[in-house]
């Protein structure tokens, strides 16, 4: 341990959290109602979904962990001192945040089952090097976005076999999952 990490004052950090946290999780939480996800939307609970789907109050739980970790990752790079690195770092955390928050609209909302597989794998691409990014900044706030990574990898495998168990179910299908 550096001597600069034991005498670190995180106070910073959970102010910073009080504003992260919230902030994250609601707009999660918004996307998710506009774009009527989950089983409650008519659409996807008549489609037939993978052997290995958890069930459906999981995704909420999961989710607003997930939505918290990574809320408290952002508020420890904002917490360390300002560096190209930190700017470069907080900039890919926007980008992927970005996607994940669009991928409910896309899948549940637009039924574009196709394109939100390259979002959600696009969007895995930008969370393992967002993940390497935090953790030059801090090696914590990349650890907190490890769950994530796993979670985005079962969801972009659950947004695949949807696809290709339901392949008329695409209303722009691309041909990745076998609707066309």
């Amino acid at each position: 341990m550096e001597m600069n990490d034991a005498n670190r004052d995180d106070r910073g950090v959970w102010k910073k959290a009080a504003i992260t946290v919230p902030a994250i999780v609601i707009v999660g939480f918004l996307m998710g109602i506009v774009s009527n996800s989950g089983f409650a939307n008519g659409w996807y609970a008549n489609l037939a979904t993978p052997s290995f789907q958890p069930p459906g109050w999981a995704f909420g739980v999961v989710w607003t962990t997930l939505y918290t970790m990574m809320g408290i990752a952002l508020a420890v790079v904002l917490d360390a001192p300002r560096s190209a690195q930190r700017s470069a770092a907080l900039t890919l955390f926007a980008i992927q945040l970005l996607g994940n928050f669009l991928w409910s609209p896309l899948f549940f909302g637009a039924h574009a089952i196709d394109a939100a597989l390259i979002l959600i794998t696009a969007t895995t691409v930008l969370v393992i090097v967002t993940i390497m990014r935090f953790w030059r900044v801090r090696p914590l706030a990349g650890a907190l976005l490890l769950p994530y990574l796993a979670w985005l990898c079962l969801a972009t495998a659950l947004n695949y076999e949807t696809g290709r168990l339901n392949p008329q179910a695409d209303s722009h299908p691309l041909g990745l999952t076998g609707g066309m």
